[in-house]
């Protein structure tokens, strides 16, 4: 296995155990990872901005407040990694999700989508951008284990 350290973003939904699952995995397998993720408490996310500075009467600037403090840690962790997972879940449209993939597109980093065949179609282009479409988490660890020390399925 190599010696280099490797980082991993994961990114999208934060409504089920997924990013455990892979944590979990990753520590299994004693991968040389370092896992970042965005803020996954949903109130946290959405109410920083107005917490830190200061009430919105309009939700629109509430939000926007939230947005832009976690578009920054967003945009730094992406560019940081090496490799970007990005879940997407089936109870809510993840627009940030599809957000991140296009950003960490942009900047070159590969992508690994993890999502159920029934958004298959919603996520064509996503997916033709991925470098690996996974359906389990499971499978996003057998790929770093692949990925960083060629490791191959038992």
């Amino acid at each position: 296995m190599t010696q280099r350290r490797w980082t991993i973003y994961l990114s999208g939904e934060i409504h089920s155990d997924w990013r455990e699952r892979i944590k979990n995995g990753v520590s299994e397998k004693e991968l040389p990872v370092d896992i970042l993720t965005p803020i996954t408490t949903h109130e946290d996310s959405d109410d920083c901005g107005v917490a830190i500075f200061g009430p919105e009467l309009d939700k629109f600037w509430h939000d926007r407040k939230g947005a832009q403090l976690n578009a920054v840690r967003t945009k730094t962790l992406i560019e940081a990694a090496d490799i970007v997972i990005v879940r997407f879940g089936e109870k809510y449209k993840q627009w940030n999700a599809a957000f991140d993939a296009g950003y960490a597109t942009a900047l070159g980093k590969p992508i690994i989508t993890l999502h159920g065949v029934e958004i298959d179609h919603a996520l064509k282009e996503v997916d033709a951008a991925a470098y690996g479409v996974a359906r389990e988490a499971e499978q996003v660890v057998q790929a770093l284990a692949y990925i960083i020390g060629g490791e191959m399925p038992a």
